[in-house]
């Protein structure tokens, strides 16, 4: 359902009137969310500046923030507007994703538009969206006479906050979002001291001591949650903020290219949007579905073919030190006779897929080299057999998953895609891991800036006319573009598990408590859990490496951590070990029909329950930060009158991440949804249960 009512220049709505508009005045219009809790009000004051406004519950959390933009080409500045005409409507609609965290998602929002005029010409819309949780707008540069072509030399949004809010950041790079989180308050941000210890990222283009990255949560003294971020991210660069620390506010800081421009647009254009999620309770954040509801529907007519999928990988051997990516070291693991075990393994555990890393040519001189044909993407190495491993993974009802690594090199990917894509058709593989490690590129592009924006979603596109799922390692950051090309799986897009074996980076218990309020905010992440050996010494003795949780926890985070594609961490010889946990991976699904946030603080712990698609069996995941805690569970999410067996993986009494994380311990019982469970998590510990409709 769609109602729209248009506004000319004349009027104004004031509590529900229509009154003039003043020549010269200042000029506010207000709307709120349908529930009234969240409420806008944008104004043009006397010297043209545009700003906006945003409360909730009638506590600004925003003040009076400019909007506005600097463009390079013509050399204009557009912030001096005047109204042209206010349009505003209302929209409450449903829609179906192709998969997801839930199988219905209602789109309800009040909208408004100014039609504005720069004292230069130039006509710019400024689009608001308010939903009962929270706000997205966007810029429209429509077709005009005064503008066609242009250049943009700086955006000039603001987010003005109302304090010095608590912040869960990290770094604003150009590079990478490969960070740990830093909770201080706004005040204490200092970018460049926290990007100093992360010593041994290969990347790194900090942008000052006072940038930072979105998504960026925040809470205020007096409980209210907050949320920045972007959607829609399309043929522009990542928005990064820069503060100011007097005044608390945030200015959008975009991502230059190689000549430090930053957008090269042609109107008719819109800017991604901007969105403000807002709450005072935390679970509304991680529900919320504002970011997904501002991209457009699905490109794809045909999904058929878009699955989400379980897997398994011949990579992690390479991290602990057991094989190689590169052939010439004697200790290639992407050999035929080893990925036929992972394929069995896979095939007798009833996975999905086979990622396997370092299958083909080039890997000997890969890395920091920002040479761009060392990759051709159809070359397997000597020792590996693609045509007879995908006869063998066919006969057991496994496809193999390909690995292109680009080596940052994305003009070299793009010669080749079609080839490659055709190449993974040939020997029926449908999903493609993409890797963009090292400089990118063309020469002076950065990964977040509008170029390499425009890849990723090349990429998308021409993997779906070869009906090729696709997830991306190194990219920009998510933005709800899944919506929109929904063979775009996942991303990782920030730290994944695989630091856990990096030096002086691995992983810390709370990480995983913080990455649902920020990285995944945008969109699924392919965080590869499932790791059941802690100590990474396997292989060689010399490391000290190790993983930061318990067993369990590496459980519940199939549960916390969304993604279709989910991959079992560690390699077989290690679940082997312990087949009884392993249990929980194999039955948790990658898709939902509905999800349910039952507790959650940023930094300290999440619970989440969710229910599998098409069926009635729920399966629930609850982690903790390096603290312990215990909590009473009620499990009133379950269908009424309905008994469950619930098997419950627990941290053992004495489990703790650093001195006895693989303890463990699986209990059965009978539940319905008028019991309460209470569940103790260990420190840096975890619970994952599922129940099973009886």
């Amino acid at each position: 359902m769609k109602n729209t009512l248009t506004l000319k220049v004349v009027l104004c709505v004031v509590g529900g009137l229509l009154l003039p508009l003043l020549p010269q005045a200042q000029q506010s219009i207000s709307i709120t969310s349908p529930n009234r809790f969240v409420a806008l009000t944008a104004t043009v004051a006397t010297n043209g500046n545009v700003q906006y406004r945003v409360s909730y519950k009638n506590n600004t959390f925003i003040e009076p923030s400019l909007l506005g933009f600097s463009l390079s080409r013509p050399k204009i500045t557009l912030s001096q507007f005047s109204i042209v005409s206010v349009d505003s409507s209302t929209t409450d609609e449903t829609w179906q994703p192709v998969w997801g965290e839930v199988s219905r998602i209602r789109n309800h929002y009040k909208a408004l538009s100014l039609l504005l005029k720069d004292k230069s010409g130039v006509l710019v819309k400024v689009h608001f969206r308010v939903f009962n949780e929270g706000v997205g707008f966007r810029y429209e540069f429509p077709k005009q006479e005064n503008l066609t072509h242009f250049v943009v030399a700086d955006e000039l949004t603001q987010f003005n906050l109302a304090g010095d809010y608590k912040a869960f950041w990290i770094p604003g790079d150009y590079d990478t979002n490969e960070y740990l989180y830093n909770t201080t308050k706004l005040s204490e941000v200092n970018a460049v001291a926290a990007a100093a210890k992360e010593t041994d990222i290969a990347l790194k283009s900090v942008i000052g001591p006072n940038a930072v990255q979105t998504p960026l949560m925040l809470k205020t003294p007096k409980g209210l949650y907050i949320n920045l971020h972007e959607a829609a991210l399309v043929n522009y660069p990542v928005m990064h903020l820069m503060l100011d620390k007097k005044t608390f506010t945030l200015t959008s800081h975009l991502v230059p290219d190689a000549v430090g421009n930053k957008a090269y647009l042609q109107t008719p254009f819109q800017t991604p949007w901007r969105t403000i999620n807002v709450s005072d309770k935390a679970n509304d954040i991680l529900a919320s579905k504002l970011i997904l509801n501002l991209n457009e529907p699905s490109k794809i007519t045909d999904v058929s073919w878009i699955k989400p999928q379980k897997f398994i990988g011949m990579w992690w051997e390479m991290h602990v030190g057991k094989a190689t990516w590169e052939k010439a070291s004697g200790k290639h693991g992407a050999n035929t006779a080893n990925v036929k075990t992972y394929i069995d393994f896979a095939s007798k555990h009833g996975f999905d897929g086979v990622l396997v890393e370092g299958w083909n040519e080039g890997w000997e001189d890969w890395f920091g080299n920002w040479k761009e044909n060392v990759f051709d993407f159809i070359t397997p190495y000597p020792d590996y057999n693609l045509e007879e491993l995908t006869a063998y993974a066919q006969q057991k009802g496994v496809r193999l998953i390909m690995h292109h690594e680009t080596s940052g090199s994305a003009t070299n990917y793009e010669r080749w895609m079609g080839k490659a894509y055709k190449y993974m058709n040939d020997h029926q593989i449908n999903t493609v891991k993409t890797g963009y490690v090292g400089k990118i590129i063309p020469r002076g592009e950065h990964h977040d800036g509008q170029w390499m924006v425009n890849h990723y979603q090349r990429v998308a596109e021409k993997a779906a006319e070869y009906k090729i799922m696709v997830e991306a390692h190194e990219p920009a950051h998510p933005t709800g573009l899944h919506r929109t090309y929904p063979n775009w799986l996942a991303n990782e897009a920030a730290r994944g598990n695989e630091f856990n074996n990096a030096p002086k980076l691995g992983l810390v218990p709370e990480h995983e408590t913080i990455l649902p309020f920020t990285r995944l905010m945008g969109g699924p992440m392919d965080y590869t859990p499932g790791f059941f050996h802690f100590q990474l010494n396997q292989y060689d003795a010399t490391r000290t490496t190790r993983v930061k949780t318990t067993l369990a926890k590496q459980l519940a985070l199939y549960v916390t951590m969304y993604s279709p594609l989910q991959m079992a961490g560690d390699f077989p010889e290690n679940f082997n070990k312990h087949l009884d946990a392993f249990q929980f991976i194999k039955d948790v699904p990658v898709d939902w029909d509905d999800t349910q946030i039952l507790e959650a603080e940023p930094g300290d712990y999440i619970t989440i329950a969710r229910r599998e698609k098409g069926k009635p069996n729920w399966f629930l995941g609850a982690i903790s930060d390096e603290n312990s805690r215990t909590t009473a569970l009620p499990l009133n999410f379950l269908e009424n009158e309905t008994t469950y067996q619930a098997t419950i993986y627990r941290d053992a009494e004495n489990a703790d991440w650093q001195t006895n994380p693989a303890a463990y311990s699986i209990e059965k019982m009978t539940v319905t949804n008028k019991t309460t469970l209470n569940l103790r998590l260990a420190k840096g510990g975890g619970c994952a249960i599922s129940f099973r409709k009886m």
